[in-house]
C-alpha cells in the first residue's frame, strides 16, 4: 500500500505490460495511481491492472467504452470484477446509464469522457457536432452525464472550473488530461495547462504521461510535478 499523493496519475503508455512495471517500479512509492489506456488492453493491459491492485495502488482503466446500452452494461459488469477505481465511458447519458447499472455493488467508479483533449472546435465540426463553444458545450455534457449517473467526468483542464460549478458536480470527480509541465511539448494534446493550474481550477486527479515515462528519471520527473500542486485544501 502505497502513501503517495493521488493527485497525480501517472499513464502508463509504454508499449507492453513488461516494460511499464519497469517503469512503476522505477517509480516507486513515489506514485500510487497509475492510467492503462485501450493501447496497451491487448498488451497485458487487464493483467497489470490485477497486478497494481494486488501490490495496493489505485488503478484508473481508460477504455472509453461506447455501444449499445446493453454491450456497455456487459462489458462493465465483467470489468467490475478487478475492482478497478476508475472506468471511462463515452459521455452519451445511455451509455453512462447502462454502465452505472453494469457496474453494481463494485467499487469502480465511472467516469464519463466529455470531449478529447485533443479535439478542438474544428475536429467538433468534422464530427457534426453542433456549434457553439467547446468550454460551454462541454459543461453542458458534464451535467448530462453526471445527471444520468457518472461518478465524475473527464474533462481538459481549461473546462474544471466551470464543470466543478456545476450542481449536479458536487461531491463528484474531476480528472484531467492534457496536462504538461511548462516546459513541456504538447504533442497531441490541445487543450492543455500545467498540473498546478488544473488543480487550482478544480481537478481532483491530473493524468501525465509522456513527461514522466519518457524522461531520464521518471521518479525525479514525478516528483517535479507532485511538488508543484498547491496544498491540498
Amino acid at each position: 500500500m502505497t502513501d503517495a499523493d493521488d493527485r497525480l496519475i501517472v499513464a502508463l503508455d509504454r508499449p507492453d505490460a513488461l516494460s511499464n512495471l519497469d517503469l512503476v517500479r522505477q517509480l516507486g512509492a513515489s506514485v500510487g495511481f497509475y492510467k492503462i489506456g485501450l493501447g496497451l488492453l491487448t498488451g497485458g493491459g487487464l493483467a497489470l491492472a490485477d497486478e497494481l491492485k494486488q501490490s495496493g495502488n489505485r488503478v484508473f482503466l481508460d477504455l472509453k467504452l461506447f455501444d449499445i446500452p446493453a454491450t456497455v452494461a456487459a462489458a462493465v459488469r465483467g470489468l467490475a470484477q478487478y475492482r478497478l477505481d476508475l472506468l471511462t465511458v463515452h459521455g452519451d447519458p445511455a451509455v453512462v446509464a447502462a454502465a452505472a447499472d453494469g457496474r453494481g455493488a463494485a467499487p469502480t467508479r465511472i467516469m464519463a469522457v466529455t470531449f478529447l483533449t485533443s479535439a478542438d472546435r474544428a475536429d467538433l465540426d468534422t464530427m457534426l457536432i453542433r456549434p457553439g463553444d467547446i468550454a460551454a458545450l462541454t459543461c453542458e455534457r458534464a451535467a448530462r452525464a453526471l445527471d444520468a449517473g457518472a461518478d465524475g467526468v473527464i474533462a481538459a483542464p481549461g473546462e474544471a472550473a466551470a464543470i466543478r460549478a456545476l450542481p449536479q458536480a458536487r461531491g463528484k470527480l474531476i480528472v484531467t488530461p492534457g496536462v504538461r509541465p511548462a516546459g513541456s511539448a504538447q504533442g497531441d494534446q490541445k487543450r492543455t495547462a500545467t498540473p498546478a493550474e488544473a488543480i487550482a481550477a478544480g481537478a481532483d486527479h491530473i493524468v501525465v504521461g509522456r513527461p514522466i515515462h519518457a524522461a531520464a528519471d521518471p521518479r525525479a520527473a514525478a516528483r517535479a510535478i507532485l511538488a508543484a500542486l498547491p496544498s491540498r485544501r
